[in-house]
């Protein structure tokens, strides 16, 4: 029994030997590629291209001089499209490294997911690999996704620092991706704690099992051992949800629908209301609201409520006592509380140019109503014989000469300004402009005072209003 061998796992059921399955053969060792061992050039060329967001082309057109010199050391070409928003990496005939493109590739992938240059062209190095992890597609609701990216952040970035010196690998996250670089061995870790943090699984119990394994991996007594004995099983906790107000009951199912309930025609058929006359069916309806009407109670009456008095239409208020005596109020302050109420700006303080204007006008206006009273007042002048006709002259008589001043004085026209008629002027008709300035002043008097008396008597119904 000893000597009989371990069995074969399926797997490996039909696969042949290779001449470096060996113990001594490390298959993760990394040698050191050197240009002899592909002097020729490639026979084709081959070439990545990817696209970068448009916030990214500033810092990327600043950087793209720094990215040209480290390819061009590797021997591979790299172009920039701002118009297609593209980078692209091919090789050239230089290129003797065939791996070197892929880590070209890398380089301006990590560019575009906003990774710095300094730390993108790392991925150059031997050793060196990187790893962009999908989230965006992980987590339907997109609260609860923010969520959970933020829970992988942590508190001030605590928790991906944490990750990042277990795992040795730099971690970025941005947008719907997390974007890792580092060791493979490194890189399988920090997937592993992305994707279960997305599945609800806080990254604090992946960061206590990577701490645990870094310390046994430190023992060299321990070092081929399995380490599933050492390493905390967390169970999964049902966190009761809240249960809902009203739990309906589940009736039986069946396959068939319920039945129709039956229209109001139908009713109406039913019962022979339908084939009832036009007159019987409004009688109908006016019994229906009397017994739904006298259905419904009165209010109840409110005890708070004061009863109201009916008042009789021949019985007067009685009138307030006279023995209160009600304050005195000024006409100003009555006049500035009214302005308050209807809102109405204070009257501005007259200037002193219309002050002597409007004292101006009403002097005018006052010696005009006088001088109109005392014309009006005055007795009417004596009248003047008539003149009579002067009979016929003689031919033999000679014509009188009159001067031309006395032609002038014949035919001036009587005014209330001379007191005594001339002789052998026309009869005083009492017409003159004297007479019509002073009756016309008269009026304007009259119409000042009539307006006043309708602005009183419409203050007065305003008043009686409010």
């Amino acid at each position: 029994m000893a000597d009989e061998e371990p069995p074969k796992k399926k797997q490996r059921n039909y696969r042949r030997e290779k001449p470096w399955d060996t113990p001594d053969v490390d298959h993760w060792k990394l040698e050191v590629w050197k240009d002899e061992y592909s002097p020729g050039a490639f026979v084709e060329e081959s070439s990545f291209a990817t696209l970068f967001p448009k916030y990214r082309e500033k810092y990327i057109r600043e950087a793209w001089p720094i990215v040209t010199r480290a390819l061009g050391k590797c021997g591979v070409a790299c172009e920039l499209n701002l118009i297609e928003g593209s980078m692209t990496a091919r090789t050239t005939r230089k290129t003797s490294d065939p791996y070197v493109i892929l880590k070209g590739r890398d380089l301006i992938k990590l560019l575009a997911r906003s990774i710095p240059v300094a730390q993108a062209l790392k991925i150059l190095d031997d050793g060196m690999h990187s790893d962009v992890i999908k989230i965006g597609g992980l987590v339907r609701n997109r609260d609860r996704f923010v969520r959970r990216r933020q829970r992988l952040v942590g508190p001030d970035g605590q928790t991906l620092k944490a990750l990042e010196l277990l795992t040795e690998c730099y971690v970025l996250v941005q947008g719907n991706t997390v974007a890792a670089m580092g060791s493979i061995k490194g890189l399988k870790a920090v997937r592993k704690v992305v994707e279960d943090c997305m599945h609800n699984v806080h990254p604090i119990y992946n960061i206590k099992i990577l701490m645990i394994k870094r310390e046994l991996s430190k023992d060299p007594a321990l070092a081929e051992e399995d380490w599933s004995r050492f390493l905390p099983t967390f169970a999964s906790k049902n966190v009761t949800t809240k249960k809902p107000l009203k739990v309906r009951e589940k009736k039986p199912y069946t396959p068939f629908p319920p039945p129709q309930p039956p229209s109001k025609i139908d009713l109406q058929i039913a019962s022979g209301e339908y084939f009832a006359p036009e007159v019987a069916k409004q009688q109908a309806a006016k019994d229906e609201a009397r017994v739904a009407a006298a259905a419904v109670p009165p209010p109840a009456p409110d005890p708070d409520k004061p009863k109201k008095k009916r008042e009789r239409p021949g019985k007067r208020k009685k009138e307030a006592s006279v023995d209160v005596a009600a304050p005195e109020v000024s006409a100003e302050d009555l006049a500035a509380k009214i302005r308050a109420r209807a809102g109405l700006e204070e009257d501005k303080p007259e200037s002193n140019k219309k002050k002597r204007k409007r004292e101006k006008r009403e002097a005018a206006e006052l010696h005009a109503a006088e001088s109109a009273a005392a014309a009006l007042a005055a007795p009417p002048p004596p009248m003047p014989p008539p003149i009579l006709k002067k009979k016929k002259r003689e031919a033999t008589e000679a014509p009188s000469v009159l001067s031309p001043v006395e032609k002038q004085k014949k035919h001036v026209s009587w005014s209330p300004d001379v007191v005594e008629p001339r002789p052998g002027l026309a009869v005083p008709h009492g017409r003159g402009p004297s007479f019509k300035a002073a009756r016309k002043a008269a009026k304007r008097v009259a119409r000042v005072t009539q307006t006043k008396r309708n602005l009183k008597k419409s203050k007065k119904k305003s008043k009686k209003r409010r």
